[in-house]
């Protein structure tokens, strides 16, 4: 029973790292005002950028070194997910798009790009089959070298790649920065009255371009662990699923605050494989329990409506573009 409970909790946390960073980054960037509901492209693009910058590395160096297996990815995800965050930018606050609209159609072009390259990156090459990565995912699922050592707890809570371990410290920097900082108070301050943080001085355009493109580079990890870690290296087009909106929906359960997020990714995680758990159910079943994230965020977001306190509602100035000359 015990070991059945550990290993239900393993692959809760495993699931639960890609939503931790796709929520974390998306409060960082709902903090500054902006709704990117781009985040489910930005996780394609951040991974597939990995999956590219570990393949040419791959092919091209004789001995593949550990360092450069895993930095060279890490660097690619970093950078195509940024600049990804950086076109909804400029999009959105220089040029005042639709933030929905533009959202939803990095979404949709995140998507193509991956699965576009996913499917002919060997083929560019002159090469055939499908992409695997074995030598650079193997280096990210490298666990903890004492794991083994600490028996069902190491088992349980410590057999994981370094990636799961950066989701977490991430999650909690944030909230340091966002709650105990100058710069979190301004961030947060542009995020509920950007005409009153401009008059006080603070540079909202600057504050919402860093604060986008920075929570896009943190969600494009979550990419990066998925093809990296969960799937060793190796890339399926279209192999996310709903991951990238179950992050967005955690941000509403999370109450915008990304200590809370780590538990409340744990939580999605668990709900998301339940149903592969639960012995005899039958494929309607199955999909009412895949439903249980969603109706949980629902809940959660009524209740927390009704009750009306501050501290649990986004920010003020949510998804609406800043136009100074209205101060």
């Amino acid at each position: 029973m015990i070991n059945t409970i550990a290993s239900f909790i393993s692959a809760a946390i495993i699931q639960s790292i890609p939503l931790l960073y796709g929520a974390t980054g998306e409060i960082i960037t709902e903090k500054s005002g902006n709704l990117n509901l781009g985040i489910p492209g930005i996780m394609y693009v951040g991974g597939i950028s990995g999956i590219i910058g570990g393949y040419i590395y791959e092919r091209m160096a004789v001995e593949p070194s550990a360092f450069l297996c895993i930095i060279i990815p890490l660097l690619s995800t970093l950078i195509g997910s940024g600049l990804m965050a950086l076109i909804y930018s400029f999009l959105t606050i220089t040029l005042r798009a639709n933030q929905n609209v533009t959202g939803l159609a990095l979404t949709t072009f995140g998507i193509g790009i991956g699965n576009f390259f996913g499917g002919s990156l060997l083929k560019l090459f002159g090469e055939s089959g499908s992409i695997s990565l074995l030598t650079t995912g193997n280096y990210y699922k490298t666990k903890l070298p004492f794991a083994d050592d600490l028996g069902l707890f190491g088992e349980t809570f410590l057999s994981f790649g370094f990636l799961a371990y950066l989701a977490i410290a991430v999650a909690i920097v944030s909230s340091i920065i966002l709650n105990r900082t100058r710069t979190g108070l301004n961030l947060r301050a542009v995020g509920e009255n950007p005409a009153t943080a401009d008059a006080a001085g603070i540079n909202v355009t600057k504050y919402k371009y860093l604060a986008t493109v920075i929570g896009g580079a943190i969600s494009g990890l979550g990419g990066l662990y998925f093809v990296m870690d969960y799937t060793a290296g190796a890339w399926t087009n279209n192999g996310f699923g709903d991951r990238g909106w179950l992050a967005v929906a955690i941000v509403i359960f999370a109450l915008w605050k990304p200590s809370s997020a780590i538990f409340s990714s744990f939580l999605f995680g668990g709900l998301y494989i339940i149903c592969v758990k639960i012995p005899g159910l039958s494929g309607a079943a199955k999909e009412l329990i895949k439903m249980l994230p969603y109706l949980v965020t629902i809940i959660v977001l009524v209740f927390t409506s009704a009750r009306k306190k501050r501290e649990h509602q986004p920010p003020a100035h949510l998804g609406m573009s800043y136009f100074r000359e209205d101060r």
